[in-house]
């Protein structure tokens, strides 16, 4: 298509108003690709830790540990990027499943670049730390310069920098493993792979026939929840999760269907904001 310019002030303008629309295009999409690939952070402020590891060098620390997340813990989405916390940062269980950015500038072998890790076990208290990572082989030598994790994992006790992050399990949506132990009058599970906070606070359980009714679950260990019924409990069951620190809510439905098996896993077609 042709544009008649009979003055040259007008080519100037259009020129000019045509250089402002291909700025602005541009800034756009920086923007909107900015946005897609921001972690979100919890903390803004980075704090000081105690840090060391167990385990095997290269391994996933203990078979799931205090949270009771068994041998998921060295499988993907986890993939042995896990950790220990000290009693505050493990917080009687329900501070299982949370993620924190951990990262080492003290010691030569240290990359200074963050990683990120979850928590899934309990650590003993060391001297005087206040907060204290114990991190598995994997996750503590990821900390360090390429090629050098060795060096870094034979250095002892580190003080580490970290501050909590928001969970992504990348296309992963929540799990319910039932207790081995569950029955029809009993019902446990281990929650794992929350979005977004990574930890929780509450969870309901609303039977199939009983629309609009929540039973209170229990937090019994770790990241297992149980409910004792006095009357069998009827499936399926839909499991609403609150989280502990933003107080967001979630419902899976029907996430455990009749015929339900302890000992079995169960996914639900949900999971939180990134």
């Amino acid at each position: 298509m042709a544009f008649p310019f009979h003055h040259p002030f007008a080519l100037l303008s259009f020129m000019s108003l045509f250089s402002l629309l291909l700025i602005t295009c541009s800034c756009s999409r920086q923007l909107r690709l900015h946005n897609v690939s921001h972690t979100l952070v919890l903390d803004s402020s980075w704090s000081l830790a105690g840090a060391t590891w167990y385990g095997p060098p290269e391994g996933f620390g203990s078979d799931g540990g205090a949270c009771g997340y068994q041998g998921a813990v060295g499988q993907p989405p986890l993939s042995s990027m896990v950790a220990a916390g000290s009693a505050a940062l493990f917080n009687g269980g329900k501070g299982c499943g949370g993620c924190y950015e951990v990262k080492c500038i003290e010691n030569k072998a240290c990359s200074g670049s963050p990683v990120t890790v979850v928590i899934t076990d309990q650590s003993p208290e060391y001297g005087n730390d206040a907060l204290h990572f114990d991190l598995s082989g994997t996750a503590f030598g990821a900390m360090a310069v390429l090629g050098k994790a060795h060096e870094l994992r034979n250095a002892g006790v580190l003080k580490l920098h970290y501050r909590r992050v928001g969970c992504n399990h990348a296309g992963v949506n929540i799990h319910f493993h039932v207790d081995a132990g569950s029955n029809p009058y009993y019902f446990a599970t281990v929650i794992q792979y929350e979005n977004g906070d990574g930890d929780l606070s509450q969870v309901d359980l609303q039977e199939g026939p009983k629309k609009g009714t929540w039973l209170p679950m229990q937090q019994s260990w770790g990241a297992t929840w149980k409910l004792n019924s006095g009357s069998p409990l009827r499936p399926p069951f839909s499991i609403r999760l609150k989280t502990l620190r933003t107080g967001k809510t979630l419902v899976a439905i029907n996430v455990i269907p009749e015929g339900w098996q302890p000992g079995q896993t169960y996914q639900a077609l949900v999971n939180f904001h990134a």
